[in-house]
């Protein structure tokens, strides 16, 4: 589906929103809701991260599942017409549920389609009597039975946390031994916590992974531009899986296929899982992200996410340039109301012109010494906004925070405080202008330890690794 014209809003139809999540996926967001003609006010649950409080104001209540209420009020006392979910933990624990009232939208799926990303098991369950193509594969929650699964294959599989990770609960191993050394990380140690219970062991499928967005309103699906991810840690997809070191947006699927390619994902893949979802009462909305590997017998479904991915969304913001609110608005499905002060019409996804910048972006990560394991914290970070003053550069904060002065000490600054410390980013005419902006910002930003891939888009660039 591609949308058929274009919805002009009035200006004074102002829309107060609630940002919640405070990585560099919500700077992103925040940075372009912040340029949209709806955007009333901006109110954010994370604004220990620097770029998000240069945006929005501070939520003045505890934002979590147990003291729910409290927002709730808070949305009802400042006439929060949008609240943007960012993460997949609280969608998945029922935010979009709590939060969705008359006159008040949520971009986000509920709880029971957030499932998707939440539990493997039951997705691959679900996929399989949809039959959606996916890798053959078996769930487990007793070790032992896994075990003796794993010790019969010829071939070491993947090993998956069938819960909430982080991006982290994929382990790829290159022996059997390596397998089962996974299995026993996850079932008997719980170094996944209680995501780790269950696990899904996999066929390992070959071929080229690419990450596939689409905007969903229920029935309406509408494509993002395709983004292909970096998840190993080191160049050439070398090291442990992370949540991501870079991206460039529009990745590659099949030269010359693309279309084709999006078609055939689209046909085969989402609208069969959209109906499998519609089949047990469920209806989705918000962000269905793919990630999917292109075998010599077509695409198949490595896992689903249910929001944007993390730094898919940075790649795309980067290069959308209609109204993101708009957006937004269409794909939740209810109307504001009077929120913000004024009336608002009903719009829906297929009713909405999608514009893009031509060209590319292109996303580096720069990662803390010990990331994925044990980053550290706490190192001071100089140079950021000597970069982002660059040419089509943006430097969006993941994790990081203002480190306060100690008493006798020269002034605090800007200092590490996670794994992702920043997302590098930047557009260009072509793949090849866009990485090297973003590699010539990121080589201006400097703190100890400092970890960050070279080869980001450099196949599909057809250019050398930059350092």
């Amino acid at each position: 589906m591609r949308p058929r014209r274009a919805y002009h809003p009035r200006m004074s139809d102002r829309v107060n929103v609630l940002l919640i999540g405070g990585g560099g996926r919500e700077h992103a967001l925040a940075w372009r809701m912040s340029q949209s003609p709806r955007l009333g006010r901006l109110f954010a649950s994370d604004t220990q991260n620097p770029g998000i409080a240069s945006l929005a104001t501070p939520v003045d209540v505890p934002v979590n599942m147990r003291e729910i209420y409290r927002l709730q009020i808070f949305c009802d006392k400042n006439n929060i017409g949008l609240v943007v979910i960012g993460p997949e933990e609280p969608l998945a624990a029922g935010m979009a549920d709590a939060l969705l009232a008359p006159g008040r939208a949520v971009f986000g799926p509920i709880a029971a389609a957030a499932r998707l990303e939440a539990d493997k098991a039951w997705c691959k369950q679900l996929l399989r009597g949809a039959s959606v193509p996916i890798a053959e594969g078996r769930s487990f929650t007793d070790f032992t039975a896994a075990k003796t699964y794993v010790e019969t294959r010829e071939e070491p599989p993947v090993v998956k946390a069938s819960g909430l990770c982080k991006g982290k609960g994929v382990i790829v191993p290159s022996s059997i031994d390596e397998a089962v050394a996974a299995l026993d990380r996850m079932m008997n140690r719980l170094e996944f916590g209680e995501a780790g219970r269950t696990v899904v062991v996999e066929e390992r499928l070959e071929g080229s992974e690419v990450s596939v967005l689409a905007l969903v309103d229920g029935r309406n699906i509408y494509l993002l531009e395709p983004c292909q991810d970096h998840k190993r840690l080191g160049d050439h997809d070398t090291g442990p899986n992370t949540g991501g070191m870079g991206v460039f947006c529009p990745g590659g699927l099949v030269e010359g296929r693309d279309d084709a390619l999006l078609a055939q994902i689209q046909s085969e893949v989402l609208v069969p899982t959209l109906d499998a979802l519609r089949r047990e009462g469920i209806e989705y909305r918000g962000v269905m992200y793919a990630g999917l590997m292109l075998t010599p017998a077509g695409p198949k479904v490595l896992e689903y996410n249910c929001r944007f991915g993390d730094p898919e969304c940075q790649a795309l913001m980067m290069r959308l340039e209609s109204d993101v609110i708009e957006l937004m608005l269409a794909t939740a499905g209810t109307s504001p109301g009077s929120a913000g002060g004024a009336a608002s019409p009903r719009v829906r996804l297929d009713e909405i012109d999608v514009r893009w910048r031509p060209g590319a972006s292109c996303v580096v990560v720069l990662a803390a010494p010990g990331y994925p394991d044990k980053p550290r914290a706490g190192l001071p970070i100089t140079g950021v906004d000597q970069a982002a003053r660059l040419p089509g550069v943006q430097v969006f904060h993941a994790g990081t925070r203002i480190e306060a002065a100690s008493a006798g000490e020269a002034n605090g600054g800007l200092v590490t405080a996670g794994g992702r410390v920043l997302n590098v980013c930047a557009v260009g005419d072509t793949l090849a202008q866009a990485r090297e902006r973003a590699y010539a910002a990121a080589r201006l930003i400097h703190f100890e330890g400092k970890q960050m891939r070279t080869d980001i888009g450099a196949a599909a660039a057809r250019v050398p690794t930059l350092r």
